[in-house]
């Protein structure tokens, strides 16, 4: 297990190293990006070497597997449990008692219900509201790939910005996979600027947190004002098995 510990902090530190340069090309303070270390599919012995090895936020996409392991690490107090997969609403009751964190929330249909069982296990969820800003069917979130009709979104998210629960901090994106890290950069921007307007539109709303880029583009998120990076592979390896279905 130290060598998998070793392994992982390396790694780890690696990624922080390259995200502190990239914050500061951007002339941006290091210590205002969050490395969310994706270990969706991973062990339970992989994530505890992770925790051992200094991680301090972990990222899961599928809330079944995610709540086992939260289960089985309860000694771990102080590590942070970021859920950042499609929430699909049947399984909303297992995210919001469970984890301190939301980063897709895509509809208001989801933000009712995890406010209801939010209210329900007395506690508070913090959130980021995800938009499609690519047009992929493949991506969940709020379209917002055509900026002219960004207005078009304000009675929805009005719904779920009064929700007494969810705590809203900021967005989510997930730009179409390119060839090159580059590729992304302009839908980095247009998540910049929806940042922009939203919190022109709704101003008594927290809207400074930005979760966007990945193992592949993290880098250039983080020159673009990303807040919140999720990297898995390049730190606890390829996924080690399936799991649940969506």
């Amino acid at each position: 297990m130290s060598e998998l510990v070793d392994s992982i902090r390396e790694k780890y530190l690696a990624t922080l190293d390259r995200i502190a340069v990239a914050a500061k090309k951007a002339g941006r303070d290091p210590q205002s990006v969050k490395l969310v270390v994706v270990t969706k599919t991973q062990t339970v012995e992989v994530v505890r070497a992770a925790i051992d090895a200094g991680v301090n936020i972990l990222g899961e996409n599928y809330p079944e597997e995610g709540v086992m392991k939260i289960q089985s690490l309860r000694e771990f107090s102080a590590v942070e449990w970021h859920m950042i997969g499609h929430v699909q609403s049947r399984k909303a009751q297992l995210v919001a008692g469970n984890f301190n964190f939301l980063h897709s929330l895509d509809g208001a249909k989801l933000a009712k219900k995890l406010d209801r069982f939010c209210g329900e296990a007395g506690r508070d969820l913090s959130t980021l509201l995800e938009f499609n800003v690519g047009g992929e069917d493949s991506k969940s979130g709020w379209p917002a790939w055509d900026e002219s009709r960004w207005q078009e979104l304000s009675a929805e998210l009005n719904e779920v910005l009064a929700l007494p629960h969810l705590r809203v901090r900021g967005l989510m994106a997930m730009p179409p996979l390119g060839e090159t890290a580059e590729f992304s950069r302009l839908y980095f921007q247009k998540v910049r600027r929806l940042q922009e307007y939203l919190s022109a539109q709704f101003p008594s709303v927290d809207f400074s947190e930005l979760s966007m880029g990945t193992s592949s583009d993290y880098e250039v998120a983080v020159e673009e004002g990303a807040t919140f990076v999720r990297v898995g592979t390049a730190i606890v390896g390829a996924r080690k098995y399936n799991t649940e279905t969506e």
